[in-house]
């Protein structure tokens, strides 16, 4: 198996700060015997292409360089092709089974860098990135689930979190109409959605309920990790390598309320509000309508959900 860690870097995450800044870490890297190839993408969803080649070409360590959407890109660059191969991986007493699992090292040098927030002690990003660089010089990674929702045109995967609703809703309209704006786009976005409050149903089955639920809801997560949007705690409880998915529900609370609420969605407390409700299953359905849009890893997307289902310990994490 080859060990050099294949990094990808996305040039333009942060603002440009990832390409400014990335010379200074790989040489730290390799100042520590840490053997790199490099590779810069340059549009959406190269990175996805780039890990896919490398993976192919017997590559099993991955160093994302960016944030949040970098590493989800690699992630589906590394599935489906790999998933196959590891199905029923746990049970079976296969060590060139166990080969084909990737290693995703991370440096943070993005927006938002949410999930290696739950090995860093959601602390700063300067901290986030501290914590990678001491935990890839001391070898240190450990398993991780990865998520897998299947949707009308296909499948993708994911180690954060993936929201639609209120959450889902504010970073569309960032993306689509205020992306330049920076973080007052990212303001404007939530006053807009404020204003409008689209508390609506998304039928859902969890695993091991007889009948769908149609409630009325702000928002829905489905998480594999605690933190979004870099320091939001929207899933105190979840566990990156238990196997389940912490699916977290707040029901159809008023502007007032959610107003009120706003600063319990930082420390976690919001999943004790009277509204609000968690569970940790290993499968959901869906029953839309059409497509919805979607927040998966800092990304945005508008697709028709089928299933949510796990993938266990089907990746290493450099943390």
């Amino acid at each position: 198996m080859n060990e050099t860690f294949f990094t990808i870097i996305n040039p333009a995450a942060g603002g440009g700060r990832s390409g400014a800044r990335v010379g200074a870490a790989l040489e730290r890297l390799r100042a520590a015997g840490i053997a790199l190839e490099t590779a810069e993408t340059s549009s959406v969803g190269h990175a996805t292409q780039i890990a896919r080649e490398a993976y192919a070409g017997g590559y099993r360590k991955f160093l994302a360089v960016g944030g949040d959407g970098t590493a989800y890109e690699i992630v589906n660059g590394l599935f489906p092709e790999s998933s196959s191969q590891l199905s029923g991986l746990r049970s079976q007493e296969d060590s060139s089974a166990e080969d084909r699992i990737a290693t995703l090292g991370f440096l943070p040098l993005g927006t938002g860098n949410s999930f290696l927030r739950d090995f860093a002690g959601g602390g700063s990003d300067k901290h986030g990135l501290e914590h990678a660089m001491q935990a890839l010089t001391a070898r240190r990674s450990r398993p991780c689930d990865v998520l897998r929702l299947t949707h009308k045109d296909g499948a993708i995967y994911y180690t954060n979190l993936l929201s639609v609703g209120f959450t889902a809703d504010v970073a569309a309209l960032r993306h689509r109409r205020f992306l330049g704006l920076g973080q007052f786009g990212y303001l404007l976005s939530i006053f807009l959605c404020l204003a409008r409050l689209d508390r609506r149903p998304f039928p859902l089955r969890l695993e091991g309920q007889g009948e769908f639920d149609s409630r009325r809801c702000l928002f829905l997560t489905f998480n594999n990790s605690k933190f979004t949007g870099g320091t939001m705690m929207i899933a105190p409880d979840a566990v990156t390598d238990d196997g389940l998915i912490e699916y977290v529900r707040w029901g159809p609370i008023g502007r007032l309320g959610l107003i009120r609420n706003l600063a319990t969605l930082y420390d976690g407390t919001h999943t004790r509000h009277p509204l609000a409700e968690r569970k940790a299953v290993r499968r959901i359905e869906f029953q839309l309508d059409g497509p919805v849009d979607v927040m998966v890893d800092g990304e945005v997307l508008r697709l028709k959900c089928q299933a949510i289902d796990v993938l266990p310990s089907a990746l290493r994490v450099v943390v």
